[in-house]
């Protein structure tokens, strides 16, 4: 009877709307692969869409203020384990060591890191009580917290991973009740960041070339200055044209399915939803997205508990980074980086991670109005 209580207490809307992307995911994958020698992956995505609803359901039944209170600390330092043994044992695919084998099951520890991250600031915030945060006592050890992650997943190299770790460190911040005057250096010194990079492009190509890896420089040319290479720039370019094709209703799906988009299944996903499903189909994905962020900040909202708001919050800041940098690549706003677009792209480990998110914002949901454990 207990826990029918709380099957009865769980959103049914962000249930709904996260198996909605999930199968948007999966037709996506179908147009992506067809007619290939990978066309079966949109079976293996709907079958992982399946399985990962189980571990998001028991989660959401689990008091995630346990988890915050007892575990937190545990789970954070499994996170920062995993990370160290992709250094030493992990597989290295295209010049990136990323994965770790577990028996056949490639998984990449990078994405559980996320999760266990936000676990561990959300604890650190709650203990302030919502009094405001202070530099020494707060701001550096929750900065530590998540630069230990960002290191280890930028060495391997992974930069878009790590850069979706600075959405969720300046949304949990916000939301943990930081002086108005950090956040607005925080900002400050990421436009700074930026108008560097630019000056140095064209004044000093040299000296950044010098500063960043090889791939990276190339993307940055490929943003600042398409027309200067267009062997570097034929991804974005072949993407903005695909996705224009397709026009108000859809395309055949030529340009994917000829293969002049690179990894369409995975990263470049968002790609084979705009040439076939064309405007209207882009459309209903972004608004399913809109739903689902909509509602989890409502769960944000309602919740009690300041830890389950600061858990939601820091989710939210995690999923609105990856679409906006995923979507935005692709039409030619964003940098070219690696950065999955969530519930669509396929990845085992991208979606358990995802369906272990949407589980823990359930809990907080299923629990909002219970007593707050301290």
């Amino acid at each position: 009877m207990f826990i029918v209580n709380k099957i009865k207490k769980l959103d049914m809307l962000i249930l709904l709307i996260t198996f909605a992307l999930g199968l948007v995911g999966t037709m996506a994958i179908y147009e992506a692969t067809v007619g290939t020698n990978l066309h079966n992956l949109h079976i293996q995505n709907f079958i992982m869409l399946l399985l990962f609803c189980a571990p998001m359901l028991c989660i959401a039944l689990i008091d995630y203020r346990i988890i915050v209170s007892k575990l937190a600390y545990g789970f954070y330092g499994i996170g920062v384990a995993l990370l160290v043994a992709v250094h030493f044992f992990g597989e290295n695919k295209n010049g990136a060591q990323r994965w770790l084998n577990l028996g056949g099951f490639e998984f990449q520890p990078s994405e559980l890191a996320k999760i266990c991250t936000i676990l561990l600031v959300a604890h650190l915030l709650h203990r302030r009580k919502g009094e405001q945060l202070k530099i020494g006592k707060d701001i550096i050890p929750i900065l530590l917290v998540f630069l230990v992650p960002v290191l280890f997943i930028y060495k391997q190299p992974d930069l878009g991973t790590a850069l979706v770790f600075l959405g969720m460190m300046l949304s949990m911040l916000w939301m943990g009740n930081v002086r108005m005057i950090y956040m607005a250096l925080c900002v400050g010194l990421g436009a700074a960041a930026i108008v560097a990079v630019f000056w140095l492009f064209h004044n000093n190509y040299d000296l950044l070339a010098s500063i960043v890896k090889s791939h990276q420089m190339d993307r940055i040319q490929t943003f600042i200055d398409p027309a200067s290479d267009p062997d570097k720039s034929w991804h974005v370019n072949n993407a903005l044209i695909a996705i224009g094709s397709g026009g108000l209703n859809g395309d055949s799906g030529y340009f994917f399915q000829k293969g002049f988009i690179p990894y369409v299944y995975s990263d470049s996903i968002f790609v084979a939803v705009g040439e076939k499903y064309g405007f209207i189909g882009s459309s209903v994905l972004l608004f399913l997205f809109f739903l689902l962020l909509y509602r989890m900040i409502i769960v944000s909202n309602e919740s009690r508990d300041l830890a389950g708001s600061y858990i939601v919050i820091g989710i939210i800041g995690m999923l609105v980074f990856q679409i906006f940098v995923n979507i935005g690549m692709h039409v030619g706003i964003m940098p070219l980086t690696g950065i999955s677009l969530p519930f669509i792209s396929y990845g085992g480990s991208t979606m358990l991670t995802n369906m272990i998110a949407i589980g823990i914002v359930l809990s907080v949901a299923v629990h909002k109005n219970e007593i707050v454990i301290d």
